[in-house]
């Protein structure tokens, strides 16, 4: 199967995003990791990817390193972990991470790396 780099969809009426074939691989039998992002967007990761890169980077042996510390509070602030529906291939964004991006149901999402962006269209 193909891979994609960016999507398009709109959010159903409880807030699930559904996930094109193409991309449902990278979080099959996984978890979902869905945190703020840097700007107004939110960053989507499997949660392999969470706590095998990001998870580690958040941690750091400088208990005074502000940098680090306002990272962590960024992406664990409004933190949500879900489940992809096997069947039907969508996820649920929490209201608060909505909010913060500024998505009411129109949504682009765009991979960086390892992860996705997903942010109002």
């Amino acid at each position: 199967m193909a891979s994609i780099d960016s999507f398009e969809r709109r959010l159903d009426d409880k807030n699930r995003l559904t996930i094109p074939p193409e991309v449902r691989s990278e979080f099959s039998g996984e978890e979902v990791v869905m945190t703020r992002g840097f700007g107004e967007y939110i960053h989507m990761y499997a949660k392999s990817v969470w706590d095998q890169q990001v998870e580690p980077a958040l941690q750091s042996n400088e208990i005074l390193d502000e940098r680090i510390a306002d990272i962590n509070v960024q992406f664990r602030r409004g933190k949500a972990v879900t489940s992809l529906d096997a069947k039907q291939g969508r996820i649920t964004i929490d209201q608060s991470l909505l909010d913060y991006a500024g998505i009411s149901r129109s949504v682009v999402a765009v991979r960086a790396g390892a992860y996705w962006r997903i942010m109002a269209s």
